[in-house]
This record gives structure tokens, sequence and C-alpha cells, in this order.
């Protein structure tokens, strides 16, 4: 395999390893720190929801990555020349970072749910999480105000 296809394997498969390291960040999943500690419960009911966007937040890991991934690949280009292999490592710590960096971005953002609730107590609150139990507007739910507020479908008579 040549050194130039080498390094397009390799910047291709940079975003698909940076995608199995992304925490998955659903209303359903936990951290392992908040195994066990108590929430604050309240029951309430959905009023309305409207799906909104999550921006995806840099942490420098995909440009780091990527970085690192497109410098080694590209130090090959240059065959036995060491200064093409200099230039070529640069070029493609430059275009690996970029990548990287996209890369990051796309796989922390989308979209999730705004949840307009009105607790029994008579106050109005929001949340926003994912809608993977398909709530609908008029449910019944539980608030479960913890490392982060979550609601569920309350059980029948709660």
């Amino acid at each position: 395999m040549s050194a130039l296809r080498a390094f397009t394997v390799f910047a291709l498969c940079v975003p698909l390893v940076l995608g199995a390291c992304a925490p998955e960040r659903t209303n359903t999943t936990y951290s392992a720190g908040e195994i066990g500690r108590t929430a604050e419960v309240s029951f309430g009911q959905i009023i309305s929801m409207r799906q909104v966007a999550v921006q995806g937040q840099q942490s420098g890991v995909g440009t780091l990555g990527g970085a690192v991934a497109g410098g080694a690949a590209g130090s090959y280009i240059g065959g036995r020349d060491p200064r093409a292999n200099i230039l070529g490592a640069v070029a493609g710590a430059i275009i690996g970072g970029v990548a990287g960096t996209a890369a990051e971005g796309a796989l922390s953002s989308g979209t999730a749910v705004e949840f307009v609730i009105r607790e029994d107590d008579g106050r109005t609150i929001t949340v926003v999480q994912t809608n993977e139990d398909n709530f609908q507007p008029g449910e019944r739910v539980v608030l479960s105000r913890g490392a982060r507020t979550r609601i569920a479908r309350a059980a029948p008579g709660a």
C-alpha cells in the first residue's frame, strides 16, 4: 500500500475512532458517579414540548487526536526524503487537526426536546432531554432532581 493511500485510509478512520469515544447522552444513561445517589422527586404533567438543537462542546480531544494521527500518517508521504517527510507530517497534522475538530463537534451535537411541565404544586418548569420514551403533551410524569433533572413516565395513579 502506498504512503498516500495509507494516509487517506487513516484520515478517513479518525472520525470513526473518535465516534466510539463519544459519551452517550440520553435520558436513560447514568454516569457511574450517579449510581446510589438520592434525588428529589415530584410529579407533573407535560403541557407542551418542542425540538431543540444541542450544540456540541469542544474538549480538544478531536483536534489533538486528529493532529497526532495526521502527522504520523503524513510523515510517510515523502518516502526516503527527510524534508518531504517533515512537510508531510506538518501538513498531515494540520489537516488531521481540522478534521478531528470537525468530527468532535459533529459527534457531540444533536437534537433533544424541551418539555414544559406543570408540577402538581402549580409551578411550571422546563426540562431539556432526549425523548427515547416518546413522551407526548398531556402525559403525567415524575421529575427526578439529582445530578441533573430527568423526567420519566409516572406510574398509573401516581
